[in-house]
């Protein structure tokens, strides 16, 4: 009987199709999971040996995490297609904390936090019943609309100070690969058209490869195995201020993952309850705690693979499930790692207009439903999407206020949702934040 067949999130896929659409996670994610150790390094001055080590820490770590998140362990896990990386909020507390008390303190600040998100995490998730269509709407609106500058400076090369930024050759190649995955989505059926994004990558990356933009001396530098042992940078250190900045970070990270989880329950039609939203926060808490023991950094969700569900219409959590298999082998293989890293920045350009296009039209479909007559919506998305937009437009908007509040701010996707969720209780009232998202959105 129809009530019978499990949820498509439920959905066992063919081992074959699995590991396909799992790539095409990874190849989605994989710049944004290594920029951070990228950063980090270069920000304490690390040996290369030490930067290496941190990425492979960071993949093994980024797999476990998204297992936990897919699967589901103990209290904690969601259960749908959820991607985890290392969140970019982070960074500047980290390198504060690295310069001023070393590294190991960052690890220490990192492993409290996690625990801290995790015991909060059943009263945080009860203020799911401030998210209304009109707040996730505005919300999820505003991830999309704050990725695509990453997609740009994808397409661009990557770098906005290099002097071949946004080179014709770097724009042409980015404009090719999107027609490959809009040519791909459009006319291919079935299994080929949910991996436009895998082919378009793949073609992008061999027309790259012929243009002499596709770097493969690291392949040959990187080593075959890496095995990440745990507290390998030292022991860690507990300094109380630390602590502090961490614990706010991952506030900010809470509130960014409330509204990735809501954002995926749309596009895989499956509302997210309260208990939903406190098993995913404790799974960031979790894995945040690993980080801190397995030398890698805080977890969330990773917006980038949001609009990877929504456009290729795979929603099977077995298939990022996959995603995390692949990110563990790579950490533990530094060569196959870099393989991945090879693909130039233009090619991920591409793809990503798609994909995170796809997110920012998400949003507007679940604005589609609410009513904007009678009602004070309007300004609710209005004044929400436009203070989302100030850090996209400035990025330094905020350097002349307190550190701490910065940290809160720097997000536009923090700062919007704040927004979003005040106005609407100002404007609308409390009659309708009880209502989660209930109704089906079909692709």
């Amino acid at each position: 009987m129809a009530q019978d067949r499990c949820h498509p999130v439920d959905e066992m896929l063919p081992v074959g199709q699995l590991f396909t659409y799992g790539l095409q996670h990874v190849l989605a994610m994989y710049a944004g999971a290594v920029a951070v150790p990228l950063i980090i390094a270069n920000a304490l001055g690390l040996s290369k040996e030490q930067l290496i080590f941190l990425i492979n820490a960071d993949l093994f770590t980024c797999g476990i995490a998204t297992l936990i998140q897919t699967i589901g362990f103990w209290n904690m896990g969601i259960r749908i297609p959820m991607v985890q990386g290392v969140t970019f909020a982070a960074v500047t507390p980290m390198i504060i904390i690295g310069q001023t008390h070393g590294i190991p303190a960052i690890y220490g600040s990192i492993i409290v936090a996690g625990a801290v998100t995790y015991f909060i995490s059943p009263y945080f998730s009860r203020l799911i019943r401030f998210f209304p269509p009109v707040v996730t709407g505005s919300i999820i609106t505003i991830i999309g609309i704050s990725l695509m500058p990453v997609a740009v400076r994808w397409a661009g090369g990557g770098n906005p100070a290099a002097k071949d930024f946004a080179s014709i050759e770097y724009i042409g190649l980015a404009l090719f690969v999107l027609l490959l995955v809009l040519t791909f989505y459009r006319y291919f059926k079935g299994f080929m058209s949910n991996i436009a994004v895998l082919l378009g990558l793949i073609a992008g990356t061999v027309v790259a490869f012929f243009m002499g933009m596709v770097n493969l001396e690291q392949v040959s530098q990187s080593g075959w195995i890496s095995v990440t042992t745990p507290f390998w940078f030292g022991v860690p250190t507990f300094d109380l201020a630390s602590i502090a900045a961490m614990v706010l970070v991952m506030l900010v990270v809470m509130t960014e993952t409330t509204g990735d989880c809501i954002a995926i329950g749309e596009i895989v039609d499956k509302p997210i309850s309260e208990n939903d939203l406190t098993r995913c926060l404790r799974a960031d808490g979790f894995s945040t705690m690993l980080g801190g023991i397995l030398n890698s950094f805080p977890y969330t969700a990773f917006a980038q693979n949001v609009g990877l569900v929504g456009l290729t219409r795979v929603r099977s959590r077995f298939v990022v499930a996959a995603a995390g298999v692949i990110l563990i082998i790579l950490g533990m293989f530094p060569k196959l790692a870099a393989v991945i890293a090879a693909i130039p920045n233009p090619v991920l350009g591409g793809a990503g207009v798609a994909m995170f296009g796809m997110v920012a039209a998400s949003g507007i479909r679940t604005l589609a439903k609410i009513d904007f007559n009678g009602t004070h919506n309007i300004m609710v998305v209005g004044i929400s999407l436009g203070l989302g937009m100030i850090t996209l437009a400035v990025p330094n908007f905020y350097h002349n206020f307190p550190s701490w509040l910065q940290v809160i701010l720097h997000s536009g996707i923090t700062t919007g949702s704040i927004a979003a969720i005040i106005l609407n209780l100002v404007l609308n009232g409390t009659q309708n934040n009880s209502v989660i998202i209930k109704k089906s959105v079909r692709n």
